[in-house]
């Protein structure tokens, strides 16, 4: 059993190794069951326009489906600058794809292995950051934003699982994880966004750390229990009664695990609170809400698994309830 830096670091590796699998020219097949698609970091986008699904994730490729039973796919649909930051083939994790005032907007995090930013206790950082591409589709292709900023968050610090938040009163905010690897202590942070969503606005602030959640765990080098230092996949959400909610997954050991926090505010600033348990059976994880087109509302997560070493990663759908004042994860759903 791996424990510690071992274990975190091959996740990376073996996100890695997945997205390249992931990033050579896809076969489009069609038809494919969801259980059957091989995915991590799932999100899906209901587009009432287009009356369709369209499901990222991790590797930069999109799946579509009228129903969520049957999806075709797997369409490379990201287009960055490969004369930016990101260099001409960049790792593409956790996409996102939010409308936004008429437009389609594509938050991701990208990777440019051939940059490192720091080394910290001798694992080399590499340059990794949140940002955003822009499409008139749902489907693509997305491009840089025009006169976006080169760069949304700083170029010395690796940043990861960017989403959006749009306030009460309609300003935008990119609410994302500054990675463990390098601060040796996650957090998830925001910043500001700019009204078009063309780049960001001011210092990020801290919303908490890793170390804050009462449930996550893992061993020192002493085999000492302490709080796990992972932040991962946040997605915010407010109940019907108005209170304002962050799914976010770290690790109980070797379990992937999703938990959840609120803020006492009812603003992004906080405090914020975490709930003493998980919420989602083990092994699930970075999970995202959204309304199918029938209006349910269901949350999209997925499970992992090491199987002789290799994570294997498939998207699952639940039942969510948040008619009173906190998030309650249903069932499995099965469309």
């Amino acid at each position: 059993m791996k424990t510690g830096w071992a274990l975190l670091l091959s996740c990376q590796l073996l996100s890695v190794a997945a997205w390249a699998q992931e990033a050579r020219v896809p076969v489009v097949r069609q038809n494919i069951p969801l259980d059957s698609i091989r995915l991590s970091d799932p999100f899906i986008l209901a587009d009432a326009k287009t009356k369709q699904y369209y499901m990222t994730g991790t590797g930069g490729l999109l799946w579509k489906s009228p129903d969520m039973k049957r999806w075709s796919g797997p369409y490379v649909v990201a287009q960055p600058d490969p004369a930016s930051w990101m260099g001409p083939k960049p790792m593409i994790w956790a996409a996102e794809i939010h409308p936004y005032h008429g437009k389609y907007y594509y938050f991701a995090t990208f990777t440019n292995r051939a940059v490192k930013i720091d080394t910290v206790q001798g694992n080399a950082i590499e340059r990794r950051a949140c940002h955003l591409l822009v499409s008139n589709q749902p489907d693509g292709p997305f491009v840089p934003v025009p006169n976006g900023d080169a760069t949304y968050l700083p170029a010395n610090k690796p940043t990861l699982d960017g989403t959006l938040w749009v306030d009460k009163d309609g300003k935008p905010y990119l609410v994302y994880c500054y990675e463990w690897l390098q601060n040796l202590n996650g957090t998830i942070e925001k910043i500001a966004l700019k009204p078009d969503l063309s780049g960001t606005v001011g210092e990020s602030k801290l919303m908490f750390r890793a170390s804050d959640s009462p449930w996550s765990r893992e061993k020192d080098k002493n085999g000492q229990d302490k709080p796990n230092k992972v932040t991962d996949g946040p997605y915010l959400f407010r109940t019907k009664t108005g209170r304002l909610g962050m799914i976010w997954t770290s690790w109980i050991y070797d379990v992937y695990t999703q938990g959840v926090a609120y803020s006492t505010s009812g603003t992004l600033d906080g405090p914020w609170v975490q709930e003493k348990d998980p919420i989602t059976p083990p092994n699930y994880g970075h999970g995202m809400l959204f309304r199918a087109l029938s209006g349910k509302l269901l949350m999209a997560a997925h499970s992992h698994q090491d199987i002789q070493g290799r994570y294997h990663r498939v998207p699952h759908l639940f039942e969510v309830d948040m008619s009173g004042n906190k998030l309650v994860i249903g069932k499995p759903y099965q469309p």
